[in-house]
Parts: structure tokens; sequence; C-alpha cells
């Protein structure tokens, strides 16, 4: 289990965590939640062994395996699928100790090496790195691409990956759901419940954390607080703890009202001075309890656009994608005054395609656009943080738009948005995703846009300024076109869906529960005509190894035949020329040939065939070597 035993750290002169102590159990799923900058990547950091508790313990197994998720992907030509297997250092520790004892022809550490490899399934790792790939949403023919050909968004997703595929004790996951769309959300989600080590989530997103988590870590006032339950449960029991944490300062505050009432009235006289004293150290050993609260630093409305026309903006007929690539066909919306629509669909399908083109960012490849005169589009994207001025403060950007303004005014707007002091004036380089996002959403808000088009607005933005964010968006009176994962934003704020699925855009009947059993069937669907496709692709070269199997025979057969043939009519020959040569050397070894009778002429004759039997013996013995050992290579047919 995780111990800790009055836990103490702090970051320089800032403590973050004081005096916590508490157990984790093998097998919890624990979210820790938290507001920005209250020190949850910190314990992370000494959860890892990164950082070390300043007093105090923080105790867990020495052979446990933590797995989290890198912050950097190097821009390698490695392929993708070969990236996540990284994942799991004790697979790629094997299969370099088995190449060098390959090398070293060590048949007891090879077979020592293989039955490892057995145990950990390691022959089965592909598959399930191509399962994880294809779960986070890579299409089958991109996880041979190497590393450096993904964007910064999808190489998050490839770490995310390598650290699923560790074999890990411990997952430390932080953020995970922010490079991902819907569709990966939801398979992650489930991929988590059948985790079967201990999970450490950091998570904004209020249905994630629902479905992962069976405890909630909840890190405020330098203090961690352990509750049983998922993220509603929580929410509930501090919700009790609030309401009797007020009732008990309301009586508090009402038995102090009485003791200084007493105190005021009889503190003069004398009959009574003792009894006033009295009182007066009951109040001061008196131990205060808080007001409750929700802390929530973000407090901001949408202004009701002034007008909107319609129709506001149509598309006819488009298409829409690449030069190289149309994703989207035939496209036909109608814009209307206070429509609000979610898009849903699989990943790569095209909805923020459809999303950019509504904003006029991209061109439609076919078909037109029309768009309404007093439109007002309010587009928020990821990219277009990037267009933010990294050397200018966020009341330089407002200052720069509406230089007519009062600068209080503009201080009060941005305060809601929790741009206050200092932060209001200071540049914005330095700035996290969460903090960039939330100026690129004031700005947004500030235009009073009549369509607002959202491609996941929530990215990086913590729970409290979700909630704001969802709730302004709720009481906006205006249009709006959303792309989001977070599905407590979707069920708020969207009226209607419409799914972008196969090329098509279509009105979706059903709600966001529907929307997931339709994605389940499609996965489902997916999954069977892949097995299918395999068991076709299977039996197809069966087939063809069989028809291999065949023209091989027929091939080894047309080239025994005439070795076998040669060989026959060979061993023939040689036993003729090995019966005349036995005859030749009897004669020329009789010793009567060479009394004078017989003619000097006849006996080189003989001589001469002698020579010739023994070479005709010996190229006869080097061929029927050469057949024979073209024969052994052909085989048995």
């Amino acid at each position: 289990m995780i111990l800790f035993r009055n836990l103490v750290i702090a970051r320089g002169a800032k403590r973050l965590i004081d005096g916590a102590s508490l157990q984790i159990h093998p097998g919890w799923r624990i979210g820790l939640v938290g507001a920005n900058g209250s020190g949850k990547s910190t314990l992370f950091a000494a959860l890892r062994g990164l950082l070390h508790a300043d007093t105090g313990d923080l105790e867990m197994p020495a052979t446990w395996t933590i797995a989290h998720v890198a912050q950097e992907t190097p821009a390698l030509d490695q392929a993708a699928i070969e990236y996540a297997l990284d994942g799991d250092a004790e697979l790629r520790r094997l299969e370099a100790e088995l190449k060098v004892a390959e090398e070293k022809h060590d048949g007891h550490r090879i077979g020592e090496i293989h039955a490892r490899l057995l145990e950990i399934d390691a022959y089965g790792a592909r598959a399930r790195a191509a399962a994880l790939l294809d779960g986070l949403g890579f299409l089958p023919n991109e996880i041979e691409r190497p590393v450096a050909s993904f964007s910064g968004g999808w190489r998050m997703r490839l770490n995310l990956a390598q650290a699923l595929m560790c074999r890990s004790d411990l997952l430390l996951l932080d953020e995970p759901t922010n490079h991902l769309d819907l569709d990966a959300v939801v398979w992650l989600e489930k991929w988590l419940a059948g985790y079967r080590g201990t999970l450490v989530l950091i998570s904004h997103d209020r249905d994630f954390l629902d479905g992962t988590v069976d405890h909630v870590l909840y890190l405020a006032d330098q203090r961690l607080t352990l509750y049983t339950g998922n993220y509603s449960d929580f929410e509930g029991q501090k919700a009790a703890q609030l309401a009797q944490q007020q009732s008990m300062f309301e009586r508090q505050q009402r038995e102090v009202a009485h003791l200084e009432s007493y105190i005021s009235r009889f503190r003069a006289k004398a009959t009574k001075a003792r009894q006033a004293q009295s009182r007066i150290k009951a109040l001061d050993r008196m131990e205060r309890i808080a007001a409750a609260h929700v802390d929530t630093p973000f407090d901001f409305t949408i202004p009701a656009p002034e007008r909107a026309p319609d129709p506001m903006l149509v598309l006819d007929d488009i298409a829409a994608g690449y030069s190289d690539k149309r994703v989207l066909e035939h496209v036909k919306l109608t814009l209307r005054p206070g429509m609000r629509i979610g898009l849903l669909g699989p990943n790569g399908a095209g909805k923020s395609t459809l999303i950019r083109l509504l904003a006029g960012d991209t061109s439609p490849l076919g078909g037109t656009r029309t768009e309404a005169r007093g439109l007002a589009v309010g587009y928020f994207a990821q990219h277009q943080l990037e267009q933010l001025r990294e050397d200018e403060s966020p009341l330089a950007h407002f200052i720069r738009r509406e230089p007519q303004t009062r600068e209080q005014d503009l201080r009060n707007y941005l305060g809601g948005f929790d741009f206050r002091g200092t932060m209001a004036d200071t540049p914005i380089g330095p700035f996290s995703g969460g903090e960039k996002a939330r100026l690129a959403l004031a700005l947004l808000v500030r235009g009073q846009p009549n369509l607002m088009l959202l491609d996941e607005p929530t990215n990086h933005l913590d729970l409290e300024m979700r909630h704001a964010l969802t709730k302004a968006l709720a009481e906006y009176e205006g249009s709006m076109v959303l792309v989001s994962h977070d599905r407590a934003l979707l069920r708020t704020v969207c009226d209607a869906f419409l799914l972008v699925a196969d090329g098509k855009v279509e009105p979706f009947d059903g709600d966001l529960d529907d929307y997931l059993v339709w994605l389940e069937a499609r996965r489902a669907r997916t999954a069977a005509a892949n097995v299918c496709q395999v068991a076709v692709q299977d039996k197809a070269e069966r087939l063809q190894a069989r028809a291999d199997e065949k023209a091989e025979r027929q091939a080894k057969i047309a080239r025994r035949r005439p070795l076998v043939k040669e060989l026959e009519q060979l061993e023939r020959k040689m036993e003729g020329w090995n019966g005349e040569k036995k005859l030749l050397d009897a004669r020329l070894s009789d010793p009567a040939l060479y009394n004078g009778s017989t003619d000097n002429a006849q006996i080189q004759t003989l001589l001469k065939r002698q020579g010739e039997l023994t070479t005709l013996i010996d190229d006869g013995e080097l061929r029927w070597l050469e057949i024979h050992t073209e024969l052994e290579e052909i085989g048995e047919v």
C-alpha cells in the first residue's frame, strides 16, 4: 500500500501539503482533485520519487512499477507502434538480452528468457499495442508511421499509449483526456475499468471521474482528505459537510452574540463583573468555526447578442476536407437563431473540419456557404491560443482591442476570469495552457457573438472554470455549435445533436446516452468486421499456402525427375565401365600379354582404353555425388 505519515511537502517557501496521514490500498482508484496550484502535480512528483518530503514519510512498495504519461515526445523516426511497445520496459529488456544470448549461443539463458517472455505474454504484446492505439483514435494505416510525423496532440496520445502499455502496479494519469475526443475518452474510461493496479488520476472531467474512480483525494488548504466513492459521491459528502459547517457556524455566531451582549451589558456592574469576566474568557477560548463557502474565482456571463439574422448561416451541398482528400460530402445545414447544436461522431470523421468551415476558417471544396449580414461569429479552437501575443498581458490584449474602454472596466471584466491584480498585467508567455484558454474565452465572450463555434473549449480548464463556462453557456441566448469530450457540458448546453460520420452530416435522433450506445454498437460492428476480414484473409492465406505448397511440390517433381533419370543412366553406364575396366585390368596384368606374341600397338590400345575408363569412372562418381547432393536439397516429394 501507499502510506502517508505526517507528510509535509513545500515548494520553496510555499507549503503545499501539511501533515497528511492516510493509506491508499492496492487496487484503489483515486481521483486527485483540488484547485489549480494547490499541489496536485507536486504530489505526483513525490509519488514518482522525483521530490522528497520536507518532513514526514511517503512509503510505497519498493518493487512496484510506476507508469506515468511523459510530457515531451521526441521527434523520432521510430514507428508509432514500436514507440508504444517501449512502454513495456521488461519486454524491451528481455528482447535485448535474448539478442545477446543468441549471439553468444548461450542455450541455457535463451531458454530462461523464452520462459519469461511466455509468462508476460510477450508474443501478444504487439496486438495489445495495436489495440491501444486503435482505442486512442489511430487508424490502422497510421500505426507504422514515424512518431515525428504526428502533431503535438497525437504525440501526447502516443505517450498515453506507452503508459498504458506498461504492466504497472501504480498508474499516474495527469489530465489524460485533454488531447482526446469523446470516443477516445469513453474507450479510455472502459480500459481503466479493467486496470488491475492502483490508479491515481487528476482530471477535470466529472463524468470521466465518476466512471473511473472509487475514492477521491481532495487537496485544499494544504490538507489531504480522502473520501470514499466517485466524484458525485464526493460532491454530495462535501456539500453535506459544508451545510453542517455552516449550521455550526451560525449556531456559534448566535452563541458569540449572546456572550458579547451579556459582556457589554454587565461588564461595568460590580455585581455581575465576575460572570462577565468568565464569559470573556469563554469567548477567548472558543475555537472559531469558519463560514462555509465554495471557493470559485470565476464569475462571468455571456452578454445576449444585440440581434441575429434568420437564417444566420446556410451550407448547401457542401464538400469539405483537404485538397487531396474529401472528408465530408453533400452537407446541407441551416443555422437559425437560438439553435444549440452538439457535434457527435467518431474520431477523424470531420467534426473539426465542419466547425472550421462554419467559422470561415477554411473554404468549401464544393457547394456554397452563405453567411447572413449581421452574423457575428465567436470561434474558439485550441490552435487559436497560438495567436495570443506571448509578450502582452491579458489587460494589454483588451486595451489593444478596446482602446476607448476605461481600464478599470476591463480589469473588472478580467477579474471574472480570475485575472486579478498583477496577473492582469503579467505577459502571458509563462501562463499555463488553462490560463491561456481562459484568456481566449474572455476575448471571445467580449465580442458579443450571436453564433458561438466552440471546438473543445474545456481543454486545460479546471473543474471550477468548466462549471462557470457551462453555466454561462447554458444561460447564453445566442446560437451555438459545440464539439467537446466533456459529457457534462454537452448534456447541459446542447438542445440537439448532429452526427458526423461516414462522410455525412445528419441529425442524430437521441441524446448523449443514445450516442454512447450507438458508438459501442459501431465499435462492435467494426470489431466483428475486422474478425470477419481476418477470417477471410486467413482463409485466403491458407488457400494460397496450399497453392504455393502444390506449386513447390510440382517444381520439386519437375526438378527431381531428370536428376533421377540421369542418375539411373549414370549408374548403368558406371556398372558397364567398371565391368569393362575390371576385365581390362586383368588382361593387362597377365604376363603372357608381354611374351612377344601380342602386337605392341594392341597393348597401347588396351592401355589407352584403360585410361579412358578410369577418367569416365572418376567423372561419373563425381557427377553421381552431385546428383545425390541435389536430390537431398530437394528432399522428399
